[in-house]
């Protein structure tokens, strides 16, 4: 299950990624969209960090060794 989480927000962090590209092309400075896609994209990755944080000291993630 938190496998599946931590994919999901990979997958919206990318989304976030094109979306402040996008915005960054399209806007030229016009509108703040392409700082809120930052924000956004800022939350998420530390939302992935403290769930793989959380994950290996629960004992639900385990290190891939050699």
């Amino acid at each position: 299950m938190l496998k599946a989480v931590i994919v999901v927000l990979l997958v919206a962090t990318l989304i976030s990624l094109f979306s402040g590209l996008f915005f960054l092309v399209h806007d030229t400075g016009r509108t703040s969209r392409v700082v809120m896609a930052l924000f956004v994209r800022v939350l998420l990755s530390a939302l992935i960090v403290a769930l793989i944080g959380w994950g290996f000291y629960s004992g639900q993630l385990q290190p891939v060794l050699g």
